[in-house]
Formats: structure tokens, C-alpha cells, sequence
């Protein structure tokens, strides 16, 4: 199976210019925990996750009406391509502790799929919960 046949085509993104104040107006507005930043011409430039907002912004005495997303993002971006098989997905996300992947085509956003959308496909549900299983336990780790 392929990224193209489970990734979520309709993807809500924001500039790196924005506010934080507005991209968590927009996460919550669309009930999600992170979307990716993209320049004017539609190239990916980083990832804003609710978890930037409260560590890198809140938690940093910084005010979200005062602060650009570009200031708080994540700049370092692992990406799929939408004839990824879904297993080298699941293992990317695994290895690279991150729940979410944008999909990428000629240089352009084009997708993104989630824990999530591995977990409903029967087929990946398995290399769902082992990449969920990998997260977890080096953020155990961590503790």
C-alpha cells in the first residue's frame, strides 16, 4: 500500500510569518495538534505542533500575538513521497519519533498522513502500532 492511498489531501498549513497567536487560533479552529509551514510559493519550510506553542513559546515567557511561527517551528522536516510504500512510513515515523509526516511531490506539499491514518487501514495497523510502540517508549526514556 502507498502513502497516496491513505494520506489526507487537504491539508491545513501556515505561513512562517503568522503569528503564533493565529496558528493556534487555526489548530484548534480545525481540531489538530500540528500542520506544516509553507512560504508564499508553496514549499515546505518547517512544522508547527501544538507542543512548539507551549515549549518553545508560552513556557519561553514569549507572547503568541508577538511571536512568528518561523521563531518556533520545527525546521528539521522528515517527508514522504505519495509512492512511499506505508511501511517505510511507519518506520520512518518510528525511527524519527514524529506522528505525523507531510507528503511531498516535485517540491510541493501534496498530503500528510498521520498515526492515525496508518492505524484505520487494516493492512498498516500493525506498522502503526509499531511505530506508535517506538514514540512511546523513547519518550520514556527521556523521563
Amino acid at each position: 500500500m502507498k502513502l497516496r492511498e491513505i494520506m489526507s489531501k487537504t491539508v491545513v498549513r501556515i505561513h512562517p510569518e503568522e503569528t503564533v497567536a493565529v496558528a493556534a487560533r487555526m489548530l484548534e479552529h480545525n481540531n489538530i495538534g500540528a500542520m506544516p509551514v509553507c512560504g508564499s510559493d508553496g514549499r515546505l519550510c518547517g512544522m508547527l505542533t501544538d507542543r512548539d506553542i507551549v515549549t518553545r513559546c508560552l513556557a519561553a515567557g514569549k507572547a503568541p500575538q508577538n511571536t512568528s511561527v518561523r521563531e518556533i517551528m520545527t525546521g528539521k522536516v522528515y517527508v514522504g513521497r505519495p509512492d512511499m510504500e506505508v511501511s517505510m512510513a511507519a518506520g520512518l515515523m518510528g525511527r524519527e519519533q514524529i506522528r505525523r509526516l507531510p507528503v511531498m511531490e516535485n517540491g510541493k506539499l501534496c498530503g500528510m498522513v498521520s498515526l492515525g491514518d496508518l492505524a484505520r487501514k487494516e493492512e498498516s495497523s500493525i506498522e502503526a502500532g509499531d511505530a506508535l510502540t517506538e514514540i512511546s517508549s523513547h519518550l520514556s526514556s527521556r523521563e
